[in-house]
């Protein structure tokens, strides 16, 4: 049965579905079988971000309302044979139920791994909707002040939910910044947000190839903090992933 990640925030903007992605691709890249599921049906843009949108032939309302299978929903994506989208490429005119959602996501669970929601941002009808079908949730933010305080936000609210895990990824860190002063270190986000650090993913910078690396390692070790008891030995090592 696979695992379900709600992907989250509280502020837009903060690299969500990026995370969402990559996380994703990492994964299957170990052989795993993974499904980003887009459920931000005002913005959702998984499949454009994973290079598949050209591939849609239906999404997750066709499957709800039963114009499709849940399987035939699904995007196989051409480079990683095991990472799969399931899309949301329009709005739908209906109310679509977190218990809808669940039944899709259930029917296909057993033939996956991992299952990665990209939740809408924000603590609207759509987060909830999204967080209701996940088994974990993993919270993005970035260490500015407005995203910082929309994710203090965010995180009390999964706290509510009895998550088996809450995961915090900082994005876009600048170890310049953070050295300075400027911004708070990714260990101190955490901490004052009261959730365990999963990641810190520093900032691309396509003129400092260090920067480049530097991102996809993280992405790595997020991958490999999932796949290896990584939560175990974080509590082991006191919130450093």
């Amino acid at each position: 049965m696979a695992i379900k990640i709600v992907v989250t925030s509280g502020k837009g903007g903060v690299g969500k579905t990026t995370v969402a992605c990559n996380l994703a691709a990492q994964l299957a890249k170990k052989g795993k079988r993974v499904i980003v599921c887009d459920l931000d049906f005002g913005l959702n843009n998984v499949d454009v971000v994973l290079g598949v949108e050209h591939l849609a032939l239906y999404d997750i309302v066709d499957a709800i309302e039963g114009r499709c299978r849940p399987r035939q929903a699904l995007i196989k994506h051409p480079r990683f044979p095991t990472l799969y989208a399931l899309s949301s490429n329009r709005v739908s005119e209906r109310y679509v139920s977190p218990q809808a959602v669940r039944l899709i996501l259930d029917a296909l669970s057993p033939q996956f791994d991992f299952i990665l929601i990209d939740s809408p941002a924000g603590i609207e009808e759509g987060f909830h909707r999204a967080a209701a079908c996940a088994d974990e949730a993993l919270l993005v933010t970035t260490p500015h002040i407005s995203a910082m305080r929309d994710a203090d936000r965010v995180a009390n609210i999964l706290k509510s939910y009895r998550f088996e895990e809450v995961g915090l990824a900082v994005n876009l860190v600048r170890k310049d910044f953070a050295r300075r002063g400027e911004v708070m270190r990714p260990q101190e986000i955490a901490k004052a947000l009261g959730i365990s650090l999963f990641a810190a993913i520093p900032e691309e910078d396509k003129f400092y190839l260090e920067n480049i690396v530097a991102r996809s390692r993280a992405f790595r070790a997020l991958a490999e903090f999932y796949l290896c008891g990584g939560r175990e030995q974080q509590k082991k090592t006191g919130g450093n992933p």
